[in-house]
């Protein structure tokens, strides 16, 4: 597949004049052939005592579930590369072993920079304390001193939108409601590689445009690298230069993510069909020709 830049192929205006020539670009995620195997039981069991008993007598059997097979891709510096498929596909599990928080069971995954994650709502939280007080304990989990947070915290709050709501236990918040906080708090700081899985898609529309141009500003203004994990593919081709289909653990698509993403919604519902692994197959092995503007 012959891989096109933004600049000789923009998929947004906001990333037409920022330059994304790879070859002078630092190298900022390298996964390579990663796969990550899980041990289930084979049977089915209903108590913790019947595992027990199973482990005791020796019947208990596992097998293997691949949630990623053979993975490899490469971010640089400033991309904002999308991760699409369908629920159960792998794309999670993908991004918690590239944040750190699990190791590949096969292969490796290079990180060249800090991370701010956003991968589980409410994670580094406890949502029996308030947003105030989970503006401090979320922020000290990410490595952001008190004096920090207390330079920040107006801005936090007010990006948030959550000033009426601030000495409220966030366990009566909305999904939406812990999103703002938790993208406030992540973006306060310029990261070098900023992770989001899902978070864009909770919430009203404003504010998901609000995230949007907080994202579009890290990497016109900072060169930040952005991971964005949605089911929403006009929001991949809108935000990203690069996508990246998974489905069932393995690489469907990669490439520039206009195409991949024009792929996904043409033949996306019918995976597994010989047409469409047919289909995909003769685009990944054929240079991509440019569309009719």
């Amino acid at each position: 597949m012959t891989e096109q830049t933004a600049q000789e192929k923009p998929n947004q205006g906001f990333l037409a004049s920022y330059s994304f020539d790879d070859a002078n670009l630092e190298t900022m995620i390298e996964v390579d052939h990663v796969s990550m195997i899980f041990n289930m039981a084979s049977e089915q069991l209903h108590s913790l005592k019947e595992y027990a008993i199973s482990l005791a007598r020796r019947e208990l059997s596992f097998k293997e579930f691949r949630a990623l097979n053979d993975i490899s891709l490469t971010v640089k510096r400033g991309d904002v590369f999308g991760i699409m498929g369908t629920n159960g596909s792998g794309k999670s599990t993908l991004l918690k072993i590239i944040a750190g928080v699990l190791d590949p069971s096969e292969g490796t995954c290079s990180i060249n920079g800090s991370i701010a994650p956003l991968i589980e709502l409410g994670a580094g939280f406890d949502l029996e304390l308030t947003a105030r007080e989970n503006i401090y304990l979320n922020g000290a989990l990410l490595g952001y001193s008190k004096e920090f947070i207390n330079e920040h915290f107006d801005e936090i709050v007010n990006f948030a939108e959550i000033r009426p709501f601030l000495d409220m236990p966030m366990k009566n918040y909305s999904s939406g409601m812990v999103a703002r906080v938790a993208f406030a708090i992540a973006t306060v700081i310029v990261p070098d590689i900023l992770i989001v899985d899902e978070v864009l898609s909770v919430g009203d529309f404003m504010f998901q445009q609000k995230c949007e141009r907080r994202i579009q500003s890290l990497i016109r203004d900072y060169g930040v690298t952005v991971l964005i994990v949605s089911h929403n593919s006009d929001q991949i081709e809108r935000l990203c230069n690069k996508a990246i289909w998974i489905e069932k653990g393995h690489t469907r698509m990669i490439g520039p993510a206009d195409e991949v993403c024009d792929i996904y919604r043409s033949i996306g519902g019918r995976v597994g069909s010989k047409e469409a692994e047919a289909r995909v197959y003769d685009l990944m092995m054929s240079p991509l020709e440019p569309r009719e503007e």
